[in-house]
């Protein structure tokens, strides 16, 4: 199956999603040229190319190639897309809140003011760059498959064991494996009709990729999640959906993230639910008696 791949690179993303979808895939000159954009993209959009190579260290040459790398035809059309990036985004007058950074000092207001926008954000631009079309496509293999196993590591593991809980709800036939020995275990014994999802906020999760990776090999569909499109994971995955989490300071890969890979698999989640309607709502109805059933009984006891 070709690999099909919803978000940074070939979604519906603005140019400052996709380019931090990309940046690690981006050789160090062009990662300078980069940050630079990304820090405050109206005023790259003022500068020359002269002045944004200055600014990075690096050439005019580096700065064209960095605009290729981003499926732009050179730097004219960035100078374009970040004016009219800027003219859309709406950011707080304190720039420290939109950057992210988390000083050490910092009063509770700002901390707070940070993380509330980060997080708002990170699940806004998410929701904005994710293809319906290729979530569609997910859906409907999830919908056919004998057996769904979900599989993620450390805070991706938390999202997995979540989004298991809330299939196996729906009365799909769906597992999350803790133990990453079972989990490449079980992965290596799917097969042709079952899926296996996979969940890695950086994308170079060894243990994830290798589970993806067996269970590709035993013939099952594999879908990735992950911030990066062009990350190592994609490489084992038919299917691709991105988020577009921007960590701040302290908390890189644990919050901003979660909340994001959250809001693209409650999309599935409730696609699957629409999709099959009566049978989702029976078994969500047996799942809410059973936790009344549960909680009466412990009330008389």
């Amino acid at each position: 199956m070709a690999r099909v791949s919803a978000g940074a690179d070939e979604g519906p993303a603005g140019l400052i999603v996709q380019i931090n979808g990309l940046l690690p895939a981006l050789s160090p000159a062009e990662q300078r040229v980069a940050r630079i954009v990304l820090a405050d993209p109206a005023d790259a959009a003022r500068r020359t190319i002269t002045d944004l190579a200055a600014a990075a260290q690096t050439s005019e040459a580096s700065v064209v190639r960095f605009c290729r790398s981003i499926g732009l035809t050179g730097y004219p059309q960035l100078r374009i897309r970040l004016a009219e990036e800027a003219a859309r985004r709406v950011e707080p007058v304190d720039a420290r809140v939109a950057g992210g950074a988390i000083h050490p000092g910092a009063d509770l207001s700002q901390i707070i003011a940070t993380v509330a926008f980060n997080d708002a954000r990170a699940v806004e631009e998410t929701a904005q760059q994710l293809d319906p079309v290729v979530c569609e496509q997910i859906v409907h293999v999830m919908l056919k498959a004998t057996r769904i196993e979900v599989f993620g590591a450390g805070a991706s593991g938390f999202v997995a064991a979540d989004f298991q809980a809330k299939l196996h709800r729906l009365g799909r036939v769906a597992y999350y494996w803790p133990d990453v020995h079972g989990a490449l275990a079980s992965a290596a014994m799917l097969g042709v009709g079952d899926v296996a999802f996979g969940i890695s906020h950086t994308g170079t999760t060894w243990d994830t990729i290798e589970m993806l990776t067996r269970a590709r090999q035993a013939g099952a569909t594999t879908v990735a999640l992950t911030n990066f499109p062009r990350s190592t994971i994609s490489e084992a995955a038919d299917f691709v959906v991105t988020t577009a989490a921007r960590e701040t300071t302290y908390r890189s890969g644990a919050l901003a993230s979660r909340l994001a890979q959250l809001t693209v698999l409650d999309c599935i989640f409730v696609a699957l639910a629409a999709r099959t309607r009566g049978k989702a709502g029976r078994a969500l109805a047996a799942n809410d008696g059973s936790h009344g059933r549960v909680a009466s009984a412990k009330r008389k006891s």
